[in-house]
């Protein structure tokens, strides 16, 4: 008995120290208790649904230990005549069953339904939080993310800079994320701020948000993307408006530009980067990265989109530009959308 008493001791702590470990982690639940309305209504919608479900969970839990109790074999409560084998059906227990269900799917569909389409991320804000509704006519702050391999950019194009594994803005100031890729496809996740993003290559996604507390909250990518992913991390700052203005300030003051060249180094895949600030940004320079042409010579997406759209080199040849065989190449792109430019300017002065 001495040896076995040691290993239930030992199991008995081991329980009571994950217990322990458990219960001070809900302390930083971030997703129940997050810094912005938008991760607060997210982390709601979770616990209306939870509550929703433990209407079943809990009296099924409860009457299968109940039933192990009562009907236990040395329960000397029951007696022959309790049993009846003939039994198989009870109208008032059938509706118990099946309604009490069906009330709770409907709810949990409705309530799905309508969070679904509020908190969609491509919707505008509507408010600032519970009490505050959103005042006609203020502006987002725009941010640009793009995810690299592996770190993230940010573009702030009111402000004229950029940041790398930084990200900064007011408090009570919505924000409109546009998000997309280099490479690899990834997920932009800020835990206190809202649910995660994706960003893909080639195509941009949205996200609107807004922080409510002063702090600095941890940001990264949720969506695994080679070797370097654990270390794509980066820090949100919720700041005031006078310190957003200094921490723009200083960006200007301490970076460098941002031209294509730099971008071009920057894009190499690298883990662990330190935070880095560009005083300015080359113009159309994430519009390049979306549609992925920042390299010299190389068509961008939009561009070979709307001559496919138009008919692709059957059009080209209908609207005289006389290009070679192999029209689509990175020597005559820039010929292609220029010639493309001037035909419909001139077409659009017909029009008029």
């Amino acid at each position: 008995m001495l040896y076995t008493k040691e290993p239930r001791r030992a199991a008995g702590l081991a329980a009571a120290a994950l217990s322990t470990g458990l219960l001070a982690g809900c302390s930083k639940a971030v997703v129940l208790n997050p810094a912005g309305d938008i991760a607060a209504q997210q982390g709601q919608l979770v616990i209306t649904a939870t509550l929703l479900m433990l209407i079943i969970i809990v009296p099924v839990i409860a009457l299968t230990l109940w039933f192990a109790w009562k009907y236990r074999q040395n329960n000397a409560a029951n007696t022959e005549a309790d049993y009846d084998p003939e039994w198989h059906h009870s109208t008032t227990l059938e509706l118990v069953i099946w309604t009490v269900p069906l009330f709770i799917i409907i709810a949990l569909g409705a309530i799905t339904w309508i969070g679904t389409h509020k908190l969609d991320p491509y919707r505008p804000l509507d408010r600032i939080d519970a009490q505050r509704p959103l005042a006609p006519h203020v502006k987002p702050l725009e941010v640009q993310v793009v995810a690299m391999d592996w770190k993230w950019l940010f573009f702030y194009p009111e402000q004229g800079i950029a940041t790398v594994n930084e990200l900064a803005a007011p408090v009570d100031r919505p924000i409109l994320f546009k998000l997309t890729a280099t490479s690899t496809m990834n997920a932009f996740y800020v835990p206190d701020l809202a649910g995660m993003i994706y960003a893909m290559p080639g195509m941009q996604t949205e996200l609107n948000a807004v922080i409510n507390k002063p702090g600095v909250y941890k940001g990264m990518s949720s969506h695994y993307s080679g070797s370097g992913f654990s270390g794509m991390t980066f820090k949100f700052h919720g700041l005031s408006d006078a310190d957003f203005d200094q921490w723009v300030q200083k960006a200007k003051t301490d970076g460098k530009p941002l031209d294509k060249g730099t971008y071009l180094n920057l894009v190499k895949p690298s883990e662990r980067d330190p935070v880095q600030h560009f005083a300015s940004v080359e113009e159309g320079l994430y519009d390049k990265v979306l549609n992925r042409c920042v390299e010299d010579g190389k068509m961008c997406m939009h561009h070979m989109m709307a001559i496919d759209a138009n008919g692709g080199d059957a059009y080209v040849r209908a609207v005289g530009l006389n290009l070679p065989q192999e029209w689509c190449t990175p020597q005559n792109a820039a010929q292609v959308v220029a010639d493309l430019n001037i035909r419909n300017t001139d077409r659009a002065a017909i029009r008029q």
